[in-house]
């Protein structure tokens, strides 16, 4: 059965990303990565809160203590939402003025697994994937990337997914919570611009992965085994990432960006860069925090 999508906050960001629930306080946050800011919605009264940064925010998660762990640029920062401090816990890439930050996910070890994307076209894979441990240690994992993204665990925590935006390649690993170590690198999914290239990823409690589709315009559900189970089609061209929210985590999340440069396509899909939701048959898993 096709869900019914409907426009949750018609913001028209600019790249609106990083979609997560926060179900002690009942707020779906996400970030505009080109905006500089997060958002945080309250699920009841629609009433957004928003906090500015100096540097492009490509992704973040939840911190144990409150605070948000927050991917900037090119420095991992811990960010108080009440005070507005934040410290630089480590930088990654600095030195590389072709990278920046892109998505990042909180795992069930409690660290902040986050990747580099070449932010210059055409796209090299000179970008990576790292995990930032609680005490700010980084640990390079993944080369050869071009846009690091996709970030997800499996339900029982013993398969890490990632992908790569520019060769449409997801990636299944085996997952040690106890060490936040990965092995067993192996192919998933291969993915072109007709079923979309994989962006940001989440999986419900089957243990299905959803990706969505940003360059056809989809939210695809792969079974664990890798099987393409739905093909869901959203109201604008350019989704960005999935997210469970809402009390039961039964509501899908879908976040969009605004596709500057083309006039009619932005004319054609007005609320490009907005937040969408559907009921969906499906539950997603609590939201993993840092620290």
């Amino acid at each position: 059965m096709t869900p019914i999508i409907t426009c949750l906050l018609d913001g028209r960001y600019e790249l609106a990303e990083g979609l997560l629930w926060d179900e002690l306080t009942k707020h779906l946050f996400f970030c505009d990565i080109l905006g500089k800011q997060i958002h945080a919605m309250h699920w009841d009264t629609k009433e957004v809160t928003t906090w500015d940064f100096p540097k492009v925010v490509g992704s973040f998660g939840l911190c144990k203590d409150g605070r948000l762990i927050v991917a900037m640029k090119d420095e991992i920062i811990l960010f108080n939402t009440v005070t507005k401090i934040y410290e630089v816990i480590a930088k990654i890439e600095p030195d590389n003025p072709r990278t920046r930050l892109n998505d990042g996910k909180v795992g069930p070890d409690s660290a902040f697994w986050v990747g580099t994307m070449d932010d210059i076209s055409p796209r090299t894979p000179i970008a990576s994937l790292y995990r930032v441990a609680p005490d700010g240690n980084v640990t390079q994992i993944a080369t050869e990337i071009r846009t690091s993204n996709g970030l997800a665990w499996s339900p029982d925590t013993k398969t890490m997914y990632h992908s790569d935006t520019g060769s449409g390649e997801v990636f299944a690993y085996d997952f040690d919570r106890d060490f936040g170590a990965v092995t067993n690198q192996r192919k998933f999914a291969q993915l072109d611009n007709t079923v979309g290239r994989p962006d940001g990823a989440t999986t419900d409690t089957d243990g299905n992965y959803w990706s969505a589709g940003v360059s056809a315009g989809n939210v695809n559900c792969f079974a664990p085994d890798g099987q393409l189970l739905q093909s869901i089609a959203m109201p604008v061209p350019r989704p960005t990432i999935p997210c469970f929210a809402g009390p039961n985590l039964n509501t899908l999340v879908v976040a969009s960006l605004r596709p500057h440069g083309d006039d009619e396509l932005l004319k054609e899909f007005p609320k490009s860069g907005g937040i969408f939701a559907m009921d969906v048959e499906h539950k997603g898993l609590p939201t993993y925090r840092f620290g």
